[in-house]
């Protein structure tokens, strides 16, 4: 297998992880809830790990976008600045996935009011994108 190919999947994999546990710990101070694993399994009516897995499908989704696409095309030579740079990039097209999405399924509600929720996904896509530009690199 390419090793640029394995290098942007474990980057997509680290991404995920790290931009998880922000999730999960985000409600100890004062965030609101963010589980997309619970949206996704909730809106196709599949089971949590279902949820957990498509959730990883689409940061190493990212991930890979971030490699072959962004990361040649954007010239920004710091890579911290480049990678906050993906992670609003990756939440803007995350936020377009879910609107279409919501249209085609059924999408429970998200806690919390729009200010915090906003706040803490640009936090968790920024970790993200500073996390898989470190991993994969210039």
């Amino acid at each position: 297998m390419n090793h640029q190919f394995t290098k942007y999947v474990a980057a997509g994999i680290l991404g995920t992880v790290v931009m998880t546990l922000i999730m999960i710990m985000a409600p100890n101070i004062g965030m609101p809830e963010m589980a997309p694993w619970k949206l996704l399994a909730g809106a196709m009516g599949v089971s949590i790990t279902i949820g957990w897995i498509l959730h990883f499908i689409m940061g190493i989704t990212f991930a890979l976008l971030y490699g072959y696409i962004f990361a040649p095309n954007v010239s920004i030579t710091n890579i911290w600045l480049k990678g906050i740079a993906f992670g609003i990039v990756a939440l803007v097209l995350a936020q377009i996935g879910m609107k279409v999405m919501g249209m085609l399924l059924e999408m429970p509600p998200m806690d919390g009011s729009m200010p915090m929720r906003l706040v803490a996904m640009n936090i968790g896509h920024i970790v993200f994108g500073m996390v898989t530009a470190r991993v994969i690199g210039k």
